[in-house]
C-alpha cells in the first residue's frame, strides 16, 4: 500500500509539472532591461536557476556551456540562466554571467518573484520548457552527467515538431 501511495504521489508530481505554464513574471536581463519570461518562448528552453555562492550551479552551467555547440547541432533551443542572487550580490552575479552571455540568455531575479512563481526552493534547479511555454521537465540538484537529461528532453520535444 505504501508503494502504491508513493507511486501515486510521483505521478501527481509529474502531471503537475507537465501541466504548468511558464509564468508571466518580469525579470531583468544582463543589460538591465526588464522583460517577461514568457516573451522568450517560441522554441524549447532549458532554464537553470543558480546563485553565485552555489558551486554545483556554476558547475552545471559551465558543463552546459562546454557542450552547447554540439547540442545546438541537434536542436534549436535556448538556455536561460536565472540568477536568484539578491541585490547585494547582483553585481557579482552579473560579472560571473559575462562568461555565459554569448551562449545563454542571462536573467536576474533579485526579488525572487520568478523563483517563487516556479516553486524553486533549492538551487541548482533546472526546467525544460516546450515552445508553447509548457514546463515538461524539472530537476533539482546537479551531478556530473545530469545535464544530459536536459538535452535529451529538449531533443525529444524538438523532434516532435
Amino acid at each position: 500500500m505504501k508503494k502504491l501511495f508513493c507511486l501515486i504521489l510521483a505521478l501527481v508530481a509529474v502531471i503537475s509539472v507537465s501541466a504548468q505554464q511558464l509564468p508571466d513574471v518580469k525579470v531583468e536581463n544582463i543589460d538591465g532591461k526588464e522583460l517577461s519570461v514568457r516573451e522568450l518562448t517560441g522554441k524549447p528552453l532549458i532554464i537553470c536557476y543558480w546563485s553565485i555562492t552555489c558551486k554545483p550551479c556554476i558547475q552545471e552551467l559551465m558543463t552546459i556551456l562546454d557542450q552547447i555547440e554540439d547540442w545546438k547541432a541537434e536542436a534549436d533551443f535556448e538556455v536561460i540562466a536565472v540568477s536568484v542572487d539578491d541585490a547585494r550580490l547582483k553585481a557579482t552575479a552579473k560579472a560571473k554571467a559575462n562568461v555565459f552571455k554569448d551562449s545563454f540568455i542571462c536573467l536576474f531575479d533579485a526579488n525572487q518573484a520568478l523563483k517563487r512563481a516556479m516553486n524553486v526552493s533549492l538551487t541548482p534547479q533546472s526546467f525544460v520548457v516546450d515552445s508553447k511555454g509548457n514546463i515538461v521537465y524539472s530537476h533539482t540538484g546537479y551531478t556530473p552527467g545530469s545535464e544530459q537529461e536536459l538535452i535529451d528532453k529538449v531533443i525529444k520535444i524538438y523532434k516532435k515538431k
